[in-house]
């Protein structure tokens, strides 16, 4: 599914020099490769506040800890996404209210989530799923008129551009209150262990994020707020830096694979190649995910495996059924989208070394087997 290996071979040169530099400086935690990765990241994104952290799923919860929510507040979210968007939700003792997505673009549905407002709510957050912005003109208008923060679940679309509707162009995860992201290493800007990192133009809600990731400390045993113990690596930033200019580049590449699957599969009645919104930068590809229409889709999991081609089904069960987070306000009628993708989605290899050969082999493997 994705050729770290391959990627490596590009840049092996300079992780090695860096790697001898944070080891020989013994500045493993908050050392210069760490401080430098944050201005060039704030630099790249076009904000002003970048806060690496320890992983994705510590940057929604740190997130979520740096807006001041507490016990009992609502944050709804897409009920189709990984488990970590909800974990933090309710491992903060917070309220999470899941809604359904839209069936083209597999983002939170934004009529879906006016619906969900109470006078409980304080946060949406919306999932760049699979590499495709929502939509966050939308998102952003909804959050404004009830006073909600939005904070953007940006770990599969690092490197996206948004578009709005008076055609300012933004970085994905610098649009809403707060963004959050994950450098784990499959994701478009991946390192070799977990990393995430937060992001906001916010200069006081930075402050008391960056208190909230070190213990809460602004100043050595001084503990002014509630925090947690989440630091990026040294030498985990020392990948990012040697990664993050080539980050364009890397999305273009999968979007250039992403464009010789869809030539594949035009034209073809059951398989449903993903939706690109407004321009093509919109959309980074961290998976290429189809829909399967004709019911064969298990199937052809089976299919791939016996044939050695590496897929993957994300997601297979809705969060809404998966029993840590089971509610009864829940009504099935309200997830029809969600209930419908997770029997027929799946998601191809999908990365920067992807080559023709290997895709016309996906490619003819994957029609004969859903037209037979």
């Amino acid at each position: 599914m994705v050729d770290l290996k391959g990627q490596y071979e590009g840049i092996k040169d300079q992780i090695s020099s860096s790697f001898e530099e944070v080891i020989t400086s013994t500045a493993f935690i908050n050392g210069p490769e760490v401080q430098n990765f944050q201005k060039e990241l704030e630099e790249y994104l076009g904000v002003k506040h970048v806060i690496p952290c320890g992983n994705g799923t510590d940057a929604l919860q740190i997130a979520m800890m740096g807006l001041g929510l507490k016990p009992g507040d609502e944050v709804i979210t897409a009920d189709f996404t990984f488990a970590a968007t909800v974990e933090v939700i309710a491992l903060l003792g917070l309220t999470p209210v899941l809604v359904d997505v839209e069936p083209d673009t597999f983002n939170i549905d934004p009529e879906k989530v006016k619906a969900a407002i109470t006078p409980k709510t304080k946060a949406i957050v919306p999932v760049h799923l699979f590499g495709q912005t929502a939509n966050m003109d939308e998102i952003m208008d909804i959050a404004t008129a009830n006073n909600l923060f939005v904070i953007e679940d940006n770990a599969q679309a690092i490197g996206g551009n948004y578009h709005d509707k008076t055609g300012v162009s933004h970085k994905t995860g610098t649009i809403g209150h707060i963004g959050a992201t994950s450098f784990f290493p499959s994701k478009n800007l991946g390192c070799y262990g977990d990393g995430g990192a937060i992001f906001t133009n916010d200069d006081e809600l930075a402050h008391t994020i960056r208190g909230v990731v070190n213990h809460g400390m602004y100043e050595r045993y001084h503990h002014d707020v509630v925090g947690v113990n989440s630091r990026l690596d040294s030498l985990q930033a020392a990948v990012l830096r040697a990664k993050l200019p080539k980050l364009d580049s890397y999305n273009n590449a999968r979007r250039k694979a992403a464009d010789l699957y869809d030539v594949a599969f035009k034209a073809q009645e059951h398989i449903i190649t993903p939706l690109r919104v407004g321009n093509d930068d919109t959309h980074v590809f961290h998976q290429y995910t189809l829909k399967i229409t004709n019911g064969k889709r298990d199937a052809l999991v089976k299919h791939f495996q016996e044939n050695n081609i590496p897929c993957g089904v994300y997601y297979p069960i809705p969060l809404h059924k998966q029993k840590a987070y089971a509610d009864e306000r829940y009504n099935e009628a309200d997830f029809e989208v969600t209930n419908q993708l997770v029997k027929e989605v799946i998601s191809l290899p999908m990365h920067t070394e992807l080559d023709k050969e290997q895709i016309e082999f996906i490619t003819k493997t994957l029609i004969a087997f859903v037209n037979a």
